[in-house]
């Protein structure tokens, strides 16, 4: 399809051109001055039920969910994160929705964009330059080679990177251990999407703990005077970007963390600014509910004072009968039974979005393959336990297929509820994580490694106030990733704590998980290119 210049999608929401920085004919950022403090608009989060190889369509639901409201009448805005280079040369492939609700022009999107990952990598690995750089010319500040808790980054899958040792053969700077995080599990990227304005960014980003001193002090980027360098890299990158959908409906799209490895929402920023010019912003969090959305009401909306109207769950029969122990091969067979067997995943999802106090619509993508017959079975069952689905075919329709959707999310909108919370801020972090354990995962206990026991005391003394991100497999409630469906009695293994002071929050890694992850044997790498013409192909939305 032919895409309209930015300056007609912008001119949509009454946006000037002096508003507006263009990247090229289709991409613009959009200055922060649109940010209103009182916004008004609806928020509505997406979200999904555990991710399965069949593949669930959150995006997709999202991206065609917000034409369907502007076919309606609405003004309504796509907000949704940037994609990492990591999955599109990795297995899971881009975020850009798919067939007729897509956010466009996909390849830009998937890949460079405007820039901002970079820049956040840059901001990052400046600041481990500075840290090394300091020991090297003295170490005025007593940094302890063995005790440096800032980690560098960079924007791909490479294992190979996650421990690795630095200054091998220099005479005047101690050899040490060093290691890589994937650069949307960074401290950097996190501070940089829970910043409400660039002076927030500023005092976050010194806020971050770096390293300790030989006696124990905890030193913190602002102690080596780097900050304003760091802000002059993420100084554009700050501002939101917009781009247009399939139906030529606008899209912001800005930050980007993984919601299995980190807080998994896209920027403050850019979903105020949505409030601010739309009647609805259609935001999502990553992976399912148990975590992304997790995530996104116990960090994100308490840091920012934001209040979403209405939880819309996506959901498919193939991840019902996936869940319900049916092979991957055998999924566009209808078999009503094992649909039902996967549903208590379905309703654990339900339960612990309920349990924030905002009601949950259930969105079915459907696909080809489903029946009619699954399809009455599936509502049936879900109104004998008093949740209503409804029916989406955007993936086909585009806007015309969640017409139906639309109206009820105006209607779910206008009911009244009370955002409850998981936990208080002043519970302490093992409350904190005993009560994601049991409210959202439907788990027993906490258990702590011998690693993450010692350092509990000392987080708890220091940074007791903060809040939880929990690093987890995003295949299941628990912390194994085979354990399907919706187990029961199970604990959650916590094997270390990470402090992230400027974002914060305190990173709890559970099971196997790892904030570097790995290429598969066959990456998708291989199978993209540039064609005669200078086109890219290969890239997956």
């Amino acid at each position: 399809m032919e895409l309209k210049p930015i300056q007609e999608i912008a001119k949509s929401l009454q946006i000037q051109e002096s508003q507006m920085d263009l990247y090229g004919k289709y991409k613009a950022k959009l200055d922060l001055s649109l940010i209103d403090d009182n916004p008004k608009g609806n928020l509505v989060l997406i979200s999904a039920v555990s991710p399965t190889p069949a593949g669930e369509g959150k995006t997709t639901t999202n991206v065609g969910l917000s034409m369907a409201l502007n076919k309606l009448g609405f003004k309504a805005i796509s907000a949704l994160r940037e994609p990492s280079l990591g999955p599109n040369f990795g297995m899971k492939g881009g975020a850009t929705g798919g067939g007729k609700a897509q956010v466009l022009p996909m390849d830009d999107i998937n890949l460079h964009f405007t820039g901002d990952l970079h820049a956040i990598t840059s901001a990052n690995n400046l600041l481990s330059a500075i840290i090394d750089n300091h020991i090297w010319h003295g170490n005025a500040l007593n940094i302890d080679p063995n005790n440096i808790v800032w980690r560098r980054a960079v924007d791909m899958n490479d294992r190979a990177l996650r421990n690795i040792t630095i200054n091998q053969d220099d005479k005047k700077a101690p050899e040490h251990k060093e290691s890589f995080d994937i650069t949307v599990a960074s401290e950097v990227m996190a501070v940089f999407c829970l910043a409400s304005d660039l002076k927030d960014l500023e005092t976050r980003l010194g806020n971050m703990l770096v390293a300790y001193s030989l006696d124990g002090t905890p030193i913190h980027a602002k102690d080596l005077e780097v900050v304003g360098a760091m802000m002059a890299l993420l100084k554009d990158a700050f501002k939101p970007n917009l781009v247009q959908t399939t139906e030529y409906t606008p899209a912001i799209i800005h930050g980007g963390p993984f919601a299995n490895i980190a807080h998994g929402c896209n920027s403050v920023v850019a979903t105020k600014m949505a409030l601010s010019i739309s009647d609805y912003v259609l935001t999502e969090a990553g992976f399912g509910s148990d975590l992304g959305a997790e995530k996104f009401m116990n960090i994100k909306t308490r840091q920012a004072g934001l209040t979403p109207k209405l939880a819309v769950l996506v959901a498919t029969i193939r991840s019902l009968k996936y869940q319900g122990g049916i092979k991957v091969r055998e999924l566009n067979e209808e078999n009503i039974e094992a649909m039902i067997a996967g549903f208590p995943n379905l309703k654990r999802h339900i339960d612990g979005l309920s349990s924030f106090g905002m009601p949950v619509l259930v969105a079915l993508n459907r696909f080809p393959t489903d029946t009619d017959q699954e399809i009455e079975a599936l509502t049936t069952h879900l109104a004998q336990h008093g949740i209503e689905l409804v029916v989406s075919e955007v993936f086909s329709k585009g806007g015309e297929g969640a017409l139906e959707l639309g109206r009820k999310v105006v209607e779910y909108c206008a009911k009244d509820s009370t955002i409850v919370r998981t936990y208080h801020d002043d519970d302490s972090i093992l409350d904190k994580l005993t009560k994601i354990v049991q409210t959202i995962y439907g788990g027993r206990n906490v258990v702590l490694s011998e690693r993450a026991s010692k350092q509990l005391e000392s987080i708890q003394k220091n940074y007791g106030t903060l809040q939880v991100c929990v690093a987890k497999t995003q295949y299941s409630f628990t912390d194994d990733a085979k354990a399907l469906c919706a187990p029961t009695d199970f604990d959650i293994t916590i094997k270390e704590f990470r402090v992230s002071e400027g974002a914060g929050f305190i990173v709890a890694l559970s099971g196997t998980i790892m904030t570097m992850p790995g290429l598969p044997k066959d990456p998708h790498a291989r199978y993209i290119g540039l064609e005669d013409d200078g086109s890219i192909f290969g890239i997956k939305g």
